[in-house]
C-alpha cells in the first residue's frame, strides 16, 4: 500500500506538531514553513486533522494548535484515516456484503472493527 501525498503531508504534519508538544501552542503557517509544505495544504490538513480529534485549535490572543492527545496515543493509521476516510483492507470490511465464498471459516473477519 503506498500513501497518497495529503496522507503523506498530514503525517510530516503531525510529527512536526508532536515536536512542539508540550510547549507553546504552533500555527499552521509555523508547521508550513517548518516542514516545507505549502501553507494552503498544511490548513486543509489542520482543517481535516482536527475535525478528526488529533489536533486542537484554540483562536484568539496565545491560540493556535497543539496536539489533542499525548503523540503516543495517535496511530499512523489514526492519521491516515482523518485524510483518507476509513481503512479497509477487504471489500466485506468496507461494505458490509457477505457474498465472500471464504465467509463461513474467515477467522479474520469478527476482528474488524
Amino acid at each position: 500500500m503506498r500513501l497518497s501525498s495529503m496522507a503523506d503531508y498530514a503525517v510530516v504534519t503531525m510529527s512536526a506538531a508532536a515536536r512542539h508538544c508540550g510547549g507553546d501552542r504552533v500555527s499552521a503557517a509555523q508547521l508550513a514553513a517548518e516542514t516545507n509544505l505549502p501553507a494552503p495544504t498544511v490548513q486543509k490538513l489542520v482543517s481535516l486533522l482536527t475535525r478528526a480529534g488529533l489536533l486542537r485549535a484554540t483562536r484568539g490572543a496565545g491560540g493556535g494548535l497543539q496536539l489533542a492527545r499525548p503523540a503516543a496515543a495517535i496511530s499512523l493509521a489514526d492519521i491516515v484515516e482523518a485524510v483518507e476516510g476509513p481503512i479497509a483492507l477487504t471489500t466485506c470490511v468496507d461494505t458490509g456484503r457477505s457474498d465472500c465464498a471464504l465467509e463461513d471459516c474467515c477467522s479474520v473477519r469478527s476482528h474488524w472493527p
